[in-house]
């Protein structure tokens, strides 16, 4: 490997973990970072797609934390001089793959050094059949159809997405923010459980619509997510272990059981949207009592092509789905931490100080609370109920993660109270002399007896 070639790598390593390197991040705060960096998709400097674990983020961290740039440079492998003096080894390497797709790079690597004595790692081969287009999957004919399965039953698999819709005013901001569709899509019915157009792209956004789903249309038995930011944080997969729904996460760049929804998605966007746009959208609230409408009264109530029933008909033809505890659905919904209680029995979360029961001092402890209102904890030691948090020092009611729920602004009274309290003092001193009028008065009367 050239110089060159290793410092491009070396750069673009940078480039990609430059943001959890920031000096002055809390060790949570780079792992959120750094968890967001391995959820999303990157080219690599090939400009091939590609994605990196979370491991490999935590090593290169390490690595350059300690060795800088340099600790990012690839090492030069050992057996690359023998890779480059055999060059027509790949193209045998290609050869075997052809003549038997199932064989694997681990087991053409064995017959390479079995037939030239050169050991060439199974990554290293991979990798060349990989440029070469010879996967393993491509050449056994695999031509699985996308959007094809079928769930047996209603609410036996819930499918989500987030759809990126028009700017809509704003007041809050004072101008606009751009409209994001969460909705959730039974596999069974085509039925749209419920959508609902929110300001912000996070984690309690998902979850409120989820609550909402499942409070209107029953439990799921798997959501089917992709690997957005919203679908991989902690706190919903904490909701579909307390519920017992079974989370399951898309493969990057693997659309399987997802056309169903993409399909959806243009009917939103052809039936839905061009009809609000040339409407006029005023604010959310006017265009979620629009979408939601429309959701009720045509698109769960229309002819599907391919089940040849209505999705409401389609979904209630089992009967109505049985309600979720309230008391279930409430705790699902709570986010957790982790805190150690300090020797003055508190416990830090948010920027928040609470008091907990002095028993607990050096324990880790868990804090369930609702991020809409930090006010409220209780405690769990080991998973048992440990009493409640009191505040002690609270600056923050709402969580930072959950901007939608930060308190609106109060209008204006538009009440001067200095004025008003500048009004009444002039009209009781009106006529009078006040004290420092009579200050004034002696001094001039000195003045003028001098």
């Amino acid at each position: 490997m050239t110089q060159d070639r290793t410092e491009t790598i070396a750069l673009w390593r940078h480039g990609l973990i430059a943001e959890a390197a920031r000096p002055g991040l809390s060790p949570a705060e780079r792992g959120r970072i750094v968890r967001l960096i391995a959820a999303r998709p990157h080219e690599d400097p090939d400009g091939r797609p590609i994605t990196v674990s979370r491991n490999t983020l935590d090593r290169w961290l390490r690595a350059y934390s300690k060795h800088g740039l340099n600790g990012l440079q690839r090492t030069v492998r050992s057996d690359t001089g023998a890779v480059r003096r055999h060059t027509e080894l790949f193209e045998l390497a290609g050869a075997l793959r052809r003549e038997h797709p199932a064989r694997s790079a681990a087991q053409i690597a064995d017959i390479l050094a079995a037939r030239s004595g050169v050991h060439i790692s199974p990554r290293t081969i991979r990798e060349h059949l990989q440029h070469m287009g010879l996967q393993r999957a491509a050449l056994e004919g695999d031509t699985q159809t996308f959007g094809r399965y079928e769930a047996a039953r209603p609410n036996e698999r819930w499918i989500g997405d987030v759809l990126s819709g028009p700017y809509v005013p704003f007041p809050r901001v004072a101008g606009s923010r751009r409209a994001k569709l969460f909705l959730l899509v039974d596999d069974h019915s085509r039925l749209l459980v419920h959508g609902r157009w929110m300001t912000d792209e996070n984690t309690r956004a998902g979850q409120d619509v989820l609550r909402a789903a499942i409070v209107r249309r029953g439990l799921p038995a798997q959501l089917y997510l992709d690997n957005g930011s919203p679908y991989i944080a902690a706190p919903l997969a904490r909701t579909c272990a307390v519920l017992g729904i079974h989370l399951i996460h898309s493969k990057p760049y693997s659309p399987e059981g997802r056309g169903k929804q993409e399909r959806l998605n243009r009917v939103i966007r052809e039936r839905f949207l061009l009809e609000a746009e040339a409407a006029g959208i005023t604010d959310f609230d006017h265009f979620n009592d629009w979408f939601q409408a429309w959701t009720e009264q045509v698109l769960n109530c229309r002819v599907h092509t391919e089940t040849k029933q209505t999705p409401i008909e389609r979904f209630l033809a089992g009967g109505a789905p049985k309600a979720v505890d309230p008391a279930l659905l409430s705790e699902a919904f709570r986010w957790s931490a982790l805190r150690v209680v300090t020797r003055t029995a508190t416990v830090s979360l948010e920027g928040n100080r609470y008091q907990v029961d002095p028993a607990l001092v050096g324990r880790r402890v868990e804090l369930r609370y609702d991020p809409e209102d930090m006010a409220t904890l209780t405690v769990h030691d080991q998973d048992r109920p440990a009493g409640v948090a009191t505040p002690f020092v609270l600056g923050h009611h709402t969580h930072r993660a959950v901007p939608q729920a930060a308190r609106t602004p109060a209008e204006p009274t538009g009440v001067d109270y200095l004025g008003l309290v500048l009004t009444r003092h002039e009209e009781q001193t009106e006529g009078s002399i006040a004290y420092r009028d009579l200050a004034n008065l002696d001094q001039n009367q000195q003045e003028d007896n001098e």
